[in-house]
């Protein structure tokens, strides 16, 4: 199993880095250079738990779809999203937002795992979890900058 851990400060309220998390409308935005768009289930404003959202990106040149379900959430502290349908054998990325002061801590445990056995292993290893690590911190960027100028 591979793990991306990521801590972002965000000098912004707690909630309203929580609800931009799971902005849909936000993460198309984050998103722009792979394309990513939503298409089916939630495809605009704050999704819920228990919703789903289908995304379709383009990663290395090929589109590829993606399902998502919010699995749990406690506002504004956490909320799950674990993948129904898509590349990976297996996907959950927990988010976790902590109040510090005026401004908040907002960690993601980002947990996947490829297909195709060991060589899956090694695209992991050598590219993948870079690759990911880089369209999360992109994605936290974003979700930075718009918290922290409204």
């Amino acid at each position: 199993m591979n793990r991306i851990y990521i801590e972002t400060f965000i000098k912004a309220d707690i909630q309203k880095v929580f609800d931009l998390a799971r902005d849909i409308d936000l993460h198309q935005k984050s998103t722009a250079k792979t394309k990513e768009k939503a298409i089916a289930g939630r495809i605009s404003g704050l999704i819920e738990e228990n919703e789903t959202v289908t995304w379709r990106a383009k990663h290395f040149g090929v589109f590829q779809t993606h399902t998502s379900k919010i699995t749990n959430m406690e506002k504004p502290y956490q909320f799950t999203d674990i993948m129904l349908k898509g590349t990976f054998k297996y996907l959950k990325h927990q988010h976790f937002f902590i109040r510090n002061g005026k401004n908040t801590i907002m960690t993601d445990v980002f947990e996947f795992e490829s297909p195709f056995g060991i060589i899956g292993r090694l695209i992991n290893k050598f590219f993948l979890k870079n690759y990911l690590r880089n369209f999360l911190l992109e994605r936290n960027s974003i979700i930075k900058k718009t918290a922290e100028s409204i």
